[in-house]
């Protein structure tokens, strides 16, 4: 039984607008500027574009610059100034959009799969040394003003980006696969299903690790904008709603999703992994599969708010803007049916979606 209502009937959409002059490679992730419309796009042709969406709803580019590999993840600073990215040539580059001037940032022994950035409020990163100061961050993964990479190995490192150098490593359990950050809460989901989950105010050391709720690996984490909790997706079509506090773990649960009823007689389903998850300003958030689908969600009244008609390829990454009215997703090969499933003629779009109050508003409480 799925904790989450009927499905609502698939309503016309108003017609979603297409990014033009895309990389010539697969999308690997999209990010909003936190501060404006600009959208961030890192690409598997080396690329990483930077487009600026008009009150009209039209991308227009503004600025781009090349890992020499795929870049495989992107992130913006907090005060919209700034890109960062990480990539399969294993650094972390960052682009000032005010100078156009780029540089590395941080070099890892393996590629650089996830970015991530944030501010320490002022404290050093490694309690009373104030080896960051009042320092911004920012996190890679296998993949960081303050920054932290982690690579596709066991280590994960945090590094001051006005120095060359990690400041501070951590080993984690496992092979990482995804993290997210919003500060102070930092979760990181390795292999074997482990979940780990740090407080950014003393980094260097998990405060609790768990074993993920679901049975599958995992292949997305996203915080909850609040910090109190967090949203897991796996490679079998299934979502995990967890909370920090201990006190709050009744109101933890999971659901299905990004599957397909095979045709009768049978009595089974075809299952896709959710590649993404993103949360809305409002708390509600969407979920993105292998299946060419996408829907928004609210988990207090465990609702389905909205469903969009599938897109022809895999939804790869998903992005809200910093008002929650611009949904940005990739739609593009992601390689989860293997090589044999690869088609030449493979869409490769990133669309951007008016977002209604009504698609993203919590509902009440059953």
């Amino acid at each position: 039984m799925s904790f989450f209502g009927a499905r609502p009937a698939a309503a016309l959409e108003p017609k979603d607008i297409e990014v033009p002059n895309l990389p010539s490679d697969s999308t690997s992730q999209l990010a909003f500027s936190p501060t404006a419309d600009l959208l961030a796009v890192a690409s598997w042709s080396n690329e990483v574009r930077i487009y600026e969406v008009n009150p009209q709803g039209q991308a227009i580019g503004k600025a781009a610059y090349s890992h020499e590999a795929p870049a495989l993840s992107v992130q913006w600073s907090k005060d919209g100034t700034k890109v960062i990215s990480g990539g399969a040539d294993k650094a972390a580059r960052m682009m000032d959009l005010a100078t156009g001037q780029t540089q590395q940032v941080a070099q890892h022994d393996e590629p650089i799969k996830c970015v991530k950035y944030f501010e320490a409020n002022g404290q050093g990163m490694l309690g009373g040394d104030r080896i960051m100061g009042q320092g911004e961050a920012l996190l890679n993964l296998p993949a960081e003003q303050e920054a932290l990479t982690l690579p596709r190995s066991q280590s994960l490192k945090y590094w001051d980006l006005r120095t060359p150098n990690p400041v501070a490593t951590v080993q984690l359990p496992e092979r990482c696969y995804t993290l997210d950050v919003v500060y102070p809460l930092m979760v990181v989901g390795t292999a074997e299903r482990q979940i780990q989950i740090f407080n950014l105010n003393q980094p260097t050391q998990a405060f609790k690790t768990l074993t993920s709720p679901l049975r599958w690996q995992t292949r997305v984490i996203s915080c909850f904008p609040d910090a109190t909790g967090y949203a897991v997706g796996t490679i079998e079509g299934r979502v995990a709603i967890q909370h920090i506090d201990d006190k709050a773990a009744s109101s933890n649960f999971t659901f299905k999703c990004h599957r397909k009823d095979d045709p009768a007689p049978s009595k089974s389903s075809t299952v896709y992994a959710v590649n993404d998850i993103s949360f809305h300003p409002y708390g509600t958030f969407s979920t993105a599969g292998s299946d060419g689908t996408i829907n928004f969600w609210d988990k207090e009244s465990k609702t389905r708010l909205k469903t969009f008609e599938n897109k022809g390829g895999p939804i790869v990454s998903t992005s809200f803007n910093h008002t929650g009215r611009i949904f940005a997703y990739a739609v593009t090969q992601d390689w989860s049916g293997g090589h044999t499933k690869h088609k030449p003629d493979f869409v490769n779009q990133v669309m951007l979606h008016p977002c209604k109050d009504e698609e993203v508003k919590k509902r009440a409480k059953k």
